[in-house]
């Protein structure tokens, strides 16, 4: 048996829904599903309102992946065993939503002055139950229309960095997440490493946070051991996941392609941490 702590539903830009997501993971025989959304927690507070979460055959670890600001790198953070109400950690995640909101209208209306027959109406449809609306969403909405033939050219023709629709939009600082995360009472871990870039950068957030991310489908094994000896040097947990969206585009087409040990997933896992302040 294994887990997975890194996974995302139809709450961010996951083609699952929760529950479709929970039933996925419980029919191969995880163990551990972290719940990981891109700055939302709506998703595992779906499960919990809708009385999904605690479930007795399968652990689910409520999390949410949130971007850093960094002028270079590619920083992403994951709060795992969050109180999903802590005041705190809501505050920034509907700061962080209305910026997306607002970059989304953006990106809509450069769309629309290059003459793609691009709506708004379109894009939410496609991203259905998110209110974390992200360029995902977009380049899924353009391919339907049929401006471009898959999500990747969209990305990399129009909405990728230095492209023409691309819009820089708000992201937290690295001190201010990890500080929200503990408020909220979870843990902090720096996810993929390897996408940061740059592993003197890695090794100074190491000196941050609570966990790191070692294992991940674009890790090799050298790329393993290096992050082991990092975690090992600084005290961190050691997690990982498999990044799991639903979609082909993604490092993973199916749930349950790349583990951890349930011995690695258990440490992350504990009695839900909810205070209704």
């Amino acid at each position: 048996m294994a887990g997975d702590l890194h996974t995302h539903t139809s709450f961010s830009d996951g083609s699952f829904a929760p529950e479709e997501l929970v039933a996925a993971a419980k029919k191969i025989g995880l163990n551990y599903l972290g719940i990981t959304d891109h700055d939302t927690v709506d998703g595992v507070r779906h499960l919990y309102e809708n009385g999904h979460l605690p479930d007795r055959n399968i652990h689910i670890i409520p999390g949410v992946e949130l971007s850093a600001n960094h002028p270079a790198s590619e920083v992403h953070l994951v709060g795992y065993n969050i109180d999903m109400y802590n005041a705190a950690l809501i505050e920034m995640l509907d700061k962080i939503q209305e910026a997306r909101w607002e970059r989304f209208s953006q990106i809509v209306k450069t769309l629309q002055d290059k003459k793609f027959a691009i709506r708004e109406t379109d894009i939410l449809k496609t991203a259905d139950t998110s209110r974390s609306i992200g360029r995902a969403h977009i380049a899924r909405a353009l391919v339907k229309i049929g401006a471009f033939k898959s999500v990747r050219e969209a990305f990399d023709k129009m909405l990728a960095k230095g492209q023409p629709a691309y819009v820089e939009r708000y992201l937290p600082e690295v001190d201010e997440i990890i500080d929200v995360i503990h408020r909220a009472g979870g843990k902090v871990v720096l996810a993929h490493p390897k996408l940061v870039g740059d592993n003197a950068l890695v090794e100074t957030l190491c000196n941050k946070v609570d966990g790191l991310e070692v294992y991940y489908p674009c890790h090799s094994p050298e790329d393993v051991a290096y992050y082991s000896s990092l975690a090992e040097e600084h005290n961190l947990m050691i997690t990982g996941g498999s990044d799991f969206h639903g979609t082909s585009s993604r490092f993973v087409k199916s749930l349950g392609e790349f583990t951890i040990s349930d011995e690695l997933a258990a440490k992350f896992s504990s009695s839900l941490n909810l205070r209704f302040d």
